[in-house]
């Protein structure tokens, strides 16, 4: 007879708790990046898919990340650690988001387009805490190509145009013309909103 170290049960006994236990405590400890087909992309172990998302071939899913059920990522992307892609949010093709981005609801990025780490993106213009606005979210459009620099902030409703270049910590209230530099921050008093 063949003895568990812990329980000292013969092995042999079919289901035998302690064996199943050491798996899902060892799975625990262990997380292992995986990879899921079709369609063929990679996510870390410890990153979050929610499914049904659509998720292109070749896209690399990093830790900590939580894609939400609904999101569109397209192929060959890098999604980099502890981001967020809400549910109505698209993503194109070859686009690059580095750590800390949260992509909301209303955000659409175009093919190749570039996010650094800890930009912003918004989508409600006046936010409350007591208020549900889901039916006031406003769409940001990122164009093909548009890079968005570090710690950015970009408001939302506004459209950034093909291969514009946004500075690191730039603030955009407005739209951007295809291939403008920008940068920057916008914040000047403009008026005192009481209870609204």
């Amino acid at each position: 007879m063949e003895e568990c170290p812990i329980c000292h049960v013969d092995l042999r006994v079919q289901g035998h708790l302690c064996s199943v236990l050491d798996r899902m405590q060892l799975a625990i400890r262990q997380p292992q990046a995986r990879h899921i087909s079709p369609p063929q992309y990679w996510q870390h172990g410890a990153a979050c898919v929610d499914h049904p998302a659509t998720i292109g071939a070749g896209t690399k899913i990093w830790h900590f990340t939580h894609i939400m059920s609904g999101a569109r990522i397209g192929k060959d992307c890098v999604i980099s650690q502890g981001c967020y892609v809400a549910a109505t949010a698209v993503i194109g093709d070859r686009c690059r988001i580095q750590n800390n981005v949260s992509v909301y609801d209303g955000v659409v990025l175009e093919d190749d387009v570039f996010v650094g780490p800890s930009a912003v993106f918004t989508n409600v213009l006046y936010p409350r805490a007591f208020h549900n606005q889901h039916d006031a979210y406003a769409q940001t459009l990122v164009k093909r190509g548009a890079t968005i620099g570090a710690n950015a902030t970009i408001l939302c409703g506004v459209t950034i145009g093909e291969y514009a270049m946004i500075g690191a910590g730039a603030v955009i209230t407005k739209d951007v013309e295809p291939y403008a530099v920008m940068a920057g921050p916008a914040a000047l008093l403009m008026r005192k909103m009481w209870e609204e």
